[in-house]
């Protein structure tokens, strides 16, 4: 750094704000450092940055299931927002089981991760109490907070509501719901949601109309194939995510059942597959990308030495297609 510094005609100081990004600086500056650096071949030596602060460059994404696109595009907001300041991510899988979650925050604390961002399924706050005590910060995106870390949550009532308008407006009557398990962490917000709807709606949404599942495909298969298996059927199922919806719309195919003419379908998420698919998939849009960017906002604020907890809520949007 030392030697860009000379051949840029500036302190090392000011190199250490290019790489970073911690601190403005001009773009001359920036246009001479970044040819000095280029010239002299430098790269950060991160081995040793790390030994020297104690803590590593590494951020911890932790996500449920990355199969599912929602989390992949979540994964890519992050990168682009933490890689100029030479924060690197790194995404792990739990497959949603708890001894998968904890394994991957021990690791953080042993590690000493600059910061993880996790969608914790079966957490909780308690499990997050060994990065706090080694100053690890940490952001959830979560439909409920988490202790003193950092929240990014959804706000959806405007969006559900809207939803709830249009399978209304088609004259369904009987909704259902293929909700998540019961042990996922928080309980399930978006059943809780869907059901205030329902009342306020004058519809029936009674609780033998509401399977649970894992978020997959196959639990949309089988909890869609449970629901049509009654003698009083729903006309209308919505749906844990958009992974579970297109289970459901693949086990509707299977069964000869017309969607949207038997029955409305609505996902959640709106994942890049939902405009692909036919009928395309009418849902409830989570943009990953704009939870990506507050996350990794929110985690940049905490290493630069924000104490107070801050949430921010992402609004959601309705997105009509085909299903309904």
């Amino acid at each position: 750094m030392a030697d860009v510094a000379r051949a840029a005609g500036v302190s090392s100081a000011t190199v250490s704000y290019v790489l970073s990004g911690k601190r403005p600086v001009a773009e001359e500056t920036r246009q001479v450092v970044e040819a000095a650096i280029a010239e002299l071949g430098f790269s950060v030596n991160t081995m040793a940055r790390s030994l020297r602060t104690g803590r590593s460059s590494i951020v911890a994404l932790v996500v449920p299931d990355l199969a599912n696109p929602f989390y992949a595009q979540l994964a890519a907001s992050i990168q682009v927002e933490l890689r100029p300041l030479g924060l690197h991510v790194m995404v792990c899988d739990t497959r949603a089981d708890r001894d998968e979650e904890r394994a991957f925050l021990r690791e953080a604390v042993q590690q000493r991760f600059a910061g993880v961002v996790i969608t914790p399924f079966r957490l909780a706050a308690k499990d997050f109490l060994p990065l706090s005590e080694v100053g690890i910060p940490v952001v959830v995106s979560a439909d409920v907070p988490f202790g003193d870390a950092d929240l990014v949550t959804p706000d959806a009532r405007a969006a559900m509501r809207a939803a709830m308008t249009e399978v209304t407006r088609a004259g369904r009557r009987r909704i259902a719901m293929i909700a998540g398990p019961r042990d996922a962490t928080g309980g399930d917000p978006r059943l809780e949601l869907l059901r205030a709807l329902a009342v306020q709606f004058g519809v029936s949404l009674p609780g033998r109309l509401v399977v649970r599942g894992e978020h997959t495909r196959e639990a949309g298969a089988v909890g869609f194939g449970e629901l049509m298996g009654m003698k009083h059927r729903p006309d209308a199922v919505f749906c844990a995510n958009d992974v579970v919806a297109v289970g459901a719309m693949g086990r509707a195919e299977a069964l000869g059942i017309d969607v949207p003419g038997d029955v409305a379908l609505v996902g959640h998420d709106d994942a890049s597959f939902a405009s692909l698919v036919r009928p395309r998939l009418t849902t409830v849009r989570y943009p990953a990308a704009d939870v990506g960017r507050a996350a990794a906002r929110l985690l940049i604020e905490r290493l630069d030495g924000r104490v107070a907890r801050r949430t921010v809520h992402v609004r959601a949007e309705f997105v009509p297609r085909g299903t309904v």
